[in-house]
């Protein structure tokens, strides 16, 4: 599994926030990715027990294979995603989202890993992509939580 990033924050909220918006996945993402930079249009159009697909002004986000342990302590959902950015390009990757409680409230750890994503604009995906992605869904989650606790 290769590591594309790998980041942590500090959340102030509790893990029992975290496990009651994780009851709806397809709500809790919807809310994250609402807060993605330049995204302006965010739309959950279809949702299973584990699949989702959500709608940006940017493209079609397609998540699968979600799967959720819940823990004393700690939260851990894992998702495979494919991102249908129009024409331009499609990446395929993996998430690893943490939730952990901590003195301060919960610490939120991303592993976003097996990214693929062909041809010349995904090349600087690939390259160039990593750390401006992974720190704009950290700065996300950490918003979703913050703005409802």
């Amino acid at each position: 599994m290769s590591v594309w990033f790998e980041g942590t924050s500090q959340l102030n909220c509790t893990l029992e926030d975290v496990q009651q918006s994780l009851t709806n996945p397809g709500e809790h993402y919807l809310e994250v990715i609402r807060l993605m930079p330049g995204l302006t249009s965010v739309e959950l159009v279809d949702q299973s027990d584990d699949a989702l697909t959500i709608e940006t002004n940017e493209g079609l986000m397609r998540r699968s294979n979600l799967t959720k342990r819940i823990e004393a302590g700690r939260v851990v959902v894992d998702v495979d995603e494919v991102y249908e950015a129009g024409s331009r390009i499609t990446v395929s990757s993996r998430f690893h989202d943490e939730f952990t409680t901590s003195e301060s409230g919960v610490t939120y750890h991303l592993v976003i890993s097996n990214v693929q994503a062909p041809g010349l604009g995904g090349f600087f995906y690939r390259r160039f992509g990593s750390s401006k992605i992974g720190k704009a869904l950290l700065a996300a989650t950490k918003a979703r939580f913050e703005s409802s606790s």
